[in-house]
């Protein structure tokens, strides 16, 4: 039976939640380190963690805010970030099923807004930043973070296979000029851009997917037949593992703006 993308999304990670609390690329992290300093600075009274995974920016964000809201697809993926909420006596995290593109909130609702390792599971890039931008106040920072595209055609085509691969509710890893674009065109301005490598252990990556072993093995024949430029740029090594692009990019939501049908 066929599925839309939401549900394909929601099935995936639902199944996966408790991989993904427990993920070191996902718990910890310099940009973290680095959001949790834009929290603390901005204090907000409602932020929003949108497409939350496993709850980890929910987590630091509450130590910072009034009230923060963990959105995501798949409520089973929330219900593993409400009971971790609760462990960790964070009260003021309250979660909402909500897709990227259609969020259920009013205009304005958030005076903060952070997304990580989340945008390349939208199944529209642009609306979901729009509507991002609907719900958040005006001047308020927002702080995306993602795995990104090279950008060149020969590097690009590799790593959303491998992506697709591992993982069929993948979309795409925008590339960092489809990112500043993007924002601006969805009424945000783009304040600073960090970038930095994360190595992928094989085993472990594809572990936390739950990627069928045959796909696992496609993958890893792609990546023994690529060109050497593909192999030194992503640096494959023997057993598989290998290193993507990461960029944190802190925005602030400017006065002007448009949602049609919003």
């Amino acid at each position: 039976m066929s599925q839309s993308h939401e549900e394909l999304t929601a099935g995936q990670f639902g199944a996966r939640a408790q991989a993904y609390v427990e993920s070191a690329v996902h718990a910890g992290g310099a940009d973290l380190d680095a959001l949790a300093d834009l929290a603390a600075a901005a204090g907000p009274a409602h932020a929003l963690d949108l497409g939350t995974g496993g709850g980890h920016v929910a987590y630091l964000l509450a130590r910072h805010a009034g009230k923060v809201t963990a959105a995501d697809l798949s409520p089973g993926m929330l219900q593993t970030v409400a009971a971790q909420a609760r462990e960790k006596a964070l009260g003021n995290i309250e979660t909402a099923v909500a897709a990227a593109e259609s969020l259920p909130f009013a205009n304005e609702t958030f005076d903060f807004l952070a997304s990580r390792f989340s945008a390349h599971h939208w199944r529209d890039f642009a609306a979901g930043l729009r509507q991002a931008r609907r719900v958040l106040r005006v001047g308020a920072p927002a702080v995306f973070i993602d795995i990104v595209s090279p950008g060149r055609a020969l590097l690009d085509t590799h790593l959303q296979t491998v992506e697709l691969l591992r993982d069929p509710s993948h979309v795409r890893d925008h590339a960092l000029d489809a990112w500043f674009s993007a924002l601006t065109s969805a009424g945000f301005s783009v304040r600073s851009c960090r970038t930095w490598r994360l190595r992928m252990d094989f085993a472990v990556w594809t572990e936390r997917m739950g990627t069928p072993a045959p796909l696992a093995k496609a993958i890893r024949i792609l990546q023994e037949k690529a060109a050497a430029e593909t192999r030194a740029h992503f640096a494959i090594e023997d057993d598989g593992s290998f290193w993507l692009d990461a960029a944190m990019i802190e925005t602030c939501s400017v006065e002007t703006f448009s949602v049609p049908g919003a």
